[in-house]
């Protein structure tokens, strides 16, 4: 069995392309996982789906085959072609599939390194994946390690320290724009959790916010726990309003600050909605696919998510050094990974030769006191002494499987070693 990642992000793609590879509902998710899956060659599959990655993990029988059905499968969902996306693509087998998961997994490979969404949104990915019945025992392996990971590199750095996020990011790049932020007011639209980190990262700053959603009902119970709760902070009820989504375009021409994260499939503000206004408004569309249509509109400032670039890079330095002792980390746990995941495969041949042996032993003692060989009586002393033997005899042929198990070649010695002996692989 092998292990494949076919993995866009913000680093091999630009956000427009990323749109249309990205999966806009668990529908078309478990579609594309299907069209994959009804490959014989394919034996799990795992599909995560973000803003900034659209990563594929799978167990296979052949990688090199496995590559180009997702990839074609890919083309078929995005309508781009399949020698572009193969251009595009970063392609990971084995060992280095399972060095990029952990990577992801730990928020080393984010736009904003140490974001703390990207664990949750694999989560999520993975729980989707199970109870579709798309991902087993094999994928079961490779993500509850990848949390391992993650969860010694936040112990062993200070990466995960502090809130950093898009959002965060999208809010730090506001606070620059805006240097007196007295009677500011920021329309958030949307009532997930983008947009709950982007009302308390605006608060935190000094920003008053005013939601904006679909769901009222949502809003207002976001709303009310912000103010409830504060994540340690304490805010005025008066700091953050809610309102109805029908006053969308009243809003996008009385604010001069938005950020909008919906999860809309299409773009939600358009060109005709806006208004000659004299202010100069900033927005951040944090959403893929992007909330804003392409306006172009006199004082209208739109940054996506691959425009917050300039603090990523600061992040990136700043964390620079935490970042080299996480990598490490990752190294460390990829080739635990695939020790564990070594013995698992020896120790049930180890077993078998074992029962096997037993199985011998039995079925000769029986025959030999069937034929008065030996007396009944003598069967239990004469069975030690088989078992003796053949312990010895097999303690040799056990060191050395273990030990090979360890090595390149360890799938094929314990390949043949079942065939030889006829046992049955669990």
């Amino acid at each position: 069995m092998e292990y494949l990642v076919i993995s866009f992000t913000h680093k091999n793609t630009d956000i427009a392309t990323r749109e249309k590879i990205a999966f806009n509902n668990d529908l078309e998710k478990e579609s594309f996982l299907k069209k994959i899956l009804s490959k014989e060659v394919i034996n799990e599959a795992l599909l995560l789906s973000t803003c900034n990655r659209i990563e594929l993990l799978i167990s296979t029988y052949n990688s090199k085959e496995s590559r180009k059905i997702a990839i074609d499968n890919f083309s078929s969902h995005s309508e781009l072609s399949s020698e572009e996306l193969f251009q595009r693509a970063d392609i990971y087998d084995n060992e280095s599939a399972i060095h990029h998961i952990f990577t992801v997994a730990s928020s080393l490979d984010s736009l904003v390194v140490g974001e703390t969404q990207i664990a949750g949104q694999l989560k999520d990915a993975f729980k989707f994946s199970i109870d579709k019945g798309f991902s087993g025992q094999k994928l079961s392996r490779v993500i509850h390690f990848a949390f391992k990971c993650a969860a010694k590199v936040r112990n062993a750095t200070q990466l995960g320290s502090g809130s950093v996020s898009v959002a965060s990011t999208a809010v730090a790049q506001a606070k620059q724009l805006y240097h007196d932020k007295d009677g500011i007011k920021a329309l958030v639209i949307g009532a997930g959790e983008m947009s709950e980190l982007a009302c308390r990262h605006l608060l935190k700053y000094g920003f008053d916010v005013v939601i904006c959603s679909r769901n009222m009902k949502k809003a207002r119970v976001l709303a009310h726990s912000i103010i409830s709760d504060g994540n340690g902070e304490s805010y005025e009820s008066s700091r953050i309003d809610v309102r109805p989504y029908d006053e969308l375009e009243k809003l996008l021409n009385s604010m001069e600050l938005m950020i909008t994260a919906t999860s809309a499939p299409y773009p939600i503000i358009k060109e005709e909605m806006l208004q000659e206004v004299e202010m100069v408004r900033n927005w951040f569309d944090i959403a893929l696919p992007r909330d804003i249509d392409n306006i172009e509109f006199t004082d209208v400032n739109i940054y996506s998510v691959d425009d917050l670039q300039c603090i990523v890079d600061e992040n990136m330095a700043l964390r620079a050094s935490q970042a080299k002792e996480a990598y490490s980390i990752v190294g460390s746990m990829t080739t635990e990974f695939y020790n564990w995941l070594n013995t698992l495969s020896v120790e049930p041949i180890i077993k078998n030769l074992h029962l096997k042996s037993e199985e011998i032993i039995e079925k000769k003692l029986q025959n030999a006191i069937k034929k008065h060989f030996i007396r009944t009586e003598d069967k239990e002393n004469i069975k030690k002494l088989c078992q003796t033997v053949m312990a010895e005899f097999l303690h040799q042929p056990t060191v050395k499987l273990k030990n090979v198990s360890n090595s390149h070649e360890g799938d094929v010695v314990l390949g043949t070693t079942q065939n030889l002996f006829g046992l049955e692989e669990e």
